[in-house]
């Protein structure tokens, strides 16, 4: 993606001391490194795409997380002084275990915010489940990654079991739509999700076409390259498709629409919260994005006055308005501090894991409470729509 300026977020960060005398050799009894004033200091760390093609969706976390621990720290009334720190994996299943593990080595971090993409938390969370470090994703929907028994793993977004299906049932009992062209970019993500969609829109009755279309080097270290748009956007047009469906991320999902544009397509485009970001109308182009649906499990906060403080402090501190999974990385971040606070000073990774087993906060977005498999209870779906340059909702998938 084209690098977005934006204003470098400053955090008054604690002096600490020495931290590895006071740091246990138990890999699984770490968080209480370092003190401040003599407070322990606990690190929450963010680990997402901070860099390259789909970086503005890590941004757009990273700064809630940072948001969410400033004001914590501001009270004054905490037992321990948090600070921030984070890890970028690029989105990268091959780049996720390295900044997992740069997370894992630094004994104050007492959990994590993140991974943000599905097939990073699918390579990551193993070596978190290893360290017992908990971790806590705003925004991967892959239903798989609750499946594997990580007793680390908790999100607090629904997963593509939710999405897909709520997502299909718009396009063809909404729309109306019966000829459907399904592409997934083959990614840990894109592949379930679109097998979701696909499922779904056969039982409503739409006939589908699928074709796994790998993302590109250019936006997510994937095998693909940008002159393959162009060849599939007509086997598209040819197919008779009256809606594309995409499960996938923004960058390649604008290339995607450029070539559709390009080649006469004039049919619906539709995609996921992996493209739910002002940028895909940047990089499409606002006449190619205009009218293209897009979901997420993510409500619209623009209009919520329980979250015009937050928005206004978000944007004050990154230099840009809160967009996709903003307000769930705020929210993860502050379940985790609740739990903190309950544990006071003798916090661990160990006991961070288990209280957040049992944990009920509310969020601005919605009340935080997890499954046994670290699924948030709820499945909330939201429609949104490119109208005039800008994403609009249009309110939950079923309404």
């Amino acid at each position: 993606m084209n690098q977005r300026r934006f204003v470098a977020a400053v955090i008054p960060l604690a002096v600490a001391g020495l931290v590895l005398s006071a740091c246990s050799s138990n890999k699984n009894s770490g968080g209480q490194g370092g003190s401040s004033g003599g407070k322990p200091v606990f690190k929450i760390g963010y680990e997402g795409p901070l860099s390259g093609g789909n970086a503005q969706l890590g941004l757009n976390m990273k700064y809630a997380v940072q948001l969410a621990i400033n004001e914590a720290n501001a009270k004054g009334d905490l037992p321990f002084t948090l600070q921030y720190t984070e890890a970028d994996d690029q989105g990268s299943g091959d780049k996720s275990p390295a900044a997992a593990q740069q997370l894992i080595d630094d004994k104050q971090v007492i959990a994590v915010v993140g991974p943000a993409f599905s097939g990073a938390t699918k390579a990551a969370e193993p070596k978190f489940a290893d360290a017992n470090l908990a971790t806590v994703s705003p925004s991967a929907t892959s239903p798989l990654l609750a499946t594997q028994g990580w007793k680390t793993f908790f999100r607090v977004v629904a997963d593509d079991n939710a999405q897909g299906p709520a997502d299909a049932d718009y396009a063809v009992k909404k729309l109306g739509i019966t000829n459907i062209f399904a592409i997934d970019d083959a990614s840990a993500y894109g592949q379930p999700l679109e097998k979701a969609f696909e499922d779904e829109a056969k039982k409503d009755g739409a006939q589908v076409t699928h074709q796994s279309v790998p993302g590109t080097t250019q936006c997510q270290a994937g095998s693909g390259n940008t002159q393959q748009y162009p060849a599939v956007a007509q086997t598209i047009k040819a197919s008779g498709a009256q809606l594309v469906f995409y499960a996938g991320y923004y960058c390649d999902f604008a290339l995607l629409a450029k070539a559709l544009h390009q080649a006469g397509y004039t049919g619906k485009l539709f995609s996921d919260d992996g493209s739910l970001d002002p940028k895909y109308i940047e990089q499409a182009g606002a006449d190619v994005a205009e009218g293209t649906y897009i979901s997420c499990a993510c409500a619209d906060l623009s209009n919520d006055p329980k979250a015009q403080k937050f928005a206004a402090d978000f944007k004050k501190l990154a230099g840009f308005p809160i967009s996709v999974y903003s307000a769930e990385a705020y929210d993860a971040t502050n379940t985790i501090i609740a739990v903190l606070k309950e544990l006071g000073a003798s916090a661990t990774r160990a006991k961070v894991v288990e209280k957040l087993r049992t944990v009920d906060y509310q969020g601005i977005t919605k009340e935080v409470k997890f499954q046994p498999n670290g699924n948030i209870s709820g499945n909330a779906v939201y429609i949104y729509q490119v109208q005039g340059g800008k994403i609009v909702s249009l309110g939950l998938a079923g309404s």
